[in-house]
């Protein structure tokens, strides 16, 4: 029997609690594929998990850690081998299947991606599920027929993970890109993504009208609420946004008057589902479309004894970009 080092959370008569520990093989969960863990990162589902401030763990104890990379140590999968380096991903890691802020990790082989062709474990965890949700925005829109000669695209919350990624791809493909952030002090660094416009997030955070001017022909949203209805309400004829994250809030206080009255549409983007079809064309996108100086410039590693700490400045707005966590 293997013991490994991990952070697990636990929940029982002493409370709600996240800490650094050892687990063993046996406490690993099913699965076909074995995994020596190199790469995890920290996303805000990860911060909530830790901290507790939202039911995202099912099942105790829990490793945290919704991404991870590594390499196969034994396999029963058709796809996988020993040696072969994977990503994993979403499909309820760190939530009811044990993640990847571990030295070890066991899963199916239908929720791995094999690690893209120039990429390196560590700037896979840079791009992560953040940036996979990215890049799925940008599919969805392409997909929808939009492109960028109809105009601008606008990214809210564009100084977190999934913006920052959304930004620098978009910019990357020829969007002129409008980033909203409410942290001034990184327009420089939006602009080094490839940002051409900063918007200051108190223009989209109050209640508008249900129709305002037309700014922009496409969105990518990680905000909700009060911000993506705005966003709607300033989308141009026949545009559309992408909405994948609920930063502000769940609800969305918005008229139909976009949609009924300028054509405006709503799509919605997931990537918790396996879908694995999807993924690997994402994965081989961010591989080609993402500039990899600029994966470097949005993360930052860090070694696993910081993770807890930065992982509850995640969850207060004090992460800039991806944190890439090292597992020694």
């Amino acid at each position: 029997m293997t013991v490994f080092e991990a952070i697990r959370i636990d929940k029982d008569e002493a409370g709600y609690r996240a800490g650094y520990g050892t687990m063993s093989d046996a406490d690993l969960m099913p699965g076909d594929v074995d995994i020596d863990v190199t790469h995890s990162t920290i996303n805000f589902k990860d911060g909530l998990a830790v901290t507790g401030k939202a039911p995202i763990v099912r099942r105790f104890p829990m490793i945290p850690g919704v991404d991870f990379a590594g390499r196969v140590t034994a396999s029963t999968h058709k796809d996988f081998a020993p040696g072969d380096l994977v990503v994993a991903g979403g499909c309820g890691i760190g939530e009811t299947h044990l993640g990847g802020w571990a030295q070890k990790a066991r899963l199916s082989g239908d929720w791995l991606v094999h690690l893209p062709q120039g990429l390196s474990p560590a700037q896979a965890m840079a791009i992560g599920t953040a940036g996979l949700t990215a890049m799925l925005c940008v599919l969805t829109l392409e997909r929808f027929g939009l492109t960028p000669q109809q105009g601008t695209v606008v990214v809210t919350g564009a100084s977190g993970g999934v913006g920052s990624v959304a930004v620098a791809l978009l910019a990357r493909v020829g969007w002129r890109v409008a980033a909203v952030t409410g942290r001034p002090e990184e327009a420089e660094y939006l602009k080094s993504l490839g940002a051409a416009e900063i918007i200051d997030r108190a223009e989209l955070s109050a209640p508008g009208k249900p129709l305002q001017s037309q700014r922009f022909a496409a969105g990518v949203d990680t905000v909700g609420s009060v911000t993506l209805a705005n966003v709607l309400s300033q989308t141009q004829f026949d545009g559309a946004v992408a909405a994948c994250g609920n930063a502000r809030g769940m609800d969305l206080p918005a008229s139909v008057a976009p949609f009924i009255l300028r054509g405006v549409s709503l799509l919605g983007v997931e990537a918790v589902r396996p879908r694995l079809a999807q993924r690997r064309e994402a994965w081989a996108r961010l591989a080609r479309d993402l500039d990899k100086e600029k994966i470097d410039r949005m993360s930052q590693t860090i070694p696993i004894s910081e993770t807890l700490n930065r992982a509850r400045s995640i969850v207060d707005g004090k992460v800039r970009g991806r944190l890439v966590v090292e597992i020694a």
